[in-house]
């Protein structure tokens, strides 16, 4: 099947069988390896991406659900130089070590950011739920979305 969809600003057309996982065509078909793959159950949330303005596991959803979609990886945020406002915090506030739970928790934390919401700590916390992370212990990604979002980390 062939499935039509803007990623990153980009419109692009993949051929690929029904039941290709939308993390699948981005990683392997697209070369989008920002997208990790880290449970397989849907638990970890380092496949996180933004379909239409909104933070989706992309283990959990086929690629011709994305039918249509414009979707925003991490390679979709920032550049090289011009780091997005949420990178850039992460990278300010040490809110990172191994990196492989950081793009999936940037896409979520986009989502709370974007909701207009006050945040705070539990908020943010409460927020990222779904995210796991096994290097930081959370305090530093909680200190970077704060700082994002304006509020004080």
């Amino acid at each position: 099947m062939k499935v039509s969809m803007v990623v990153n600003g980009v419109p692009r057309e993949v051929e690929a069988p029904p039941n290709t996982l939308l993390v699948d065509m981005l990683r392997q078909t697209l070369g989008l390896t920002g997208v990790h793959v880290g449970c397989d159950t849907s638990q970890c949330g380092a496949c996180t991406v933004r379909m239409n303005g909104a933070a989706v596991k992309s283990c959990t959803v086929l690629a011709g659900q994305a039918e249509g979609a414009e979707v925003t990886t991490i390679e979709g945020l920032g550049q090289p130089g011009a780091l997005h406002p949420l990178q850039a915090a992460f990278q300010e506030t040490h809110g990172l070590q191994c990196g492989f739970c950081t793009p999936g928790m940037i896409m979520s934390a986009l989502d709370l950011i974007e909701s207009g919401e006050r945040l705070d700590e539990a908020k943010v916390r409460a927020g990222l739920d779904g995210n796991f992370c096994r290097c930081t212990g959370y305090h530093n990604i909680v200190r970077a979305v704060l700082l994002a979002a304006g509020a004080n980390a």
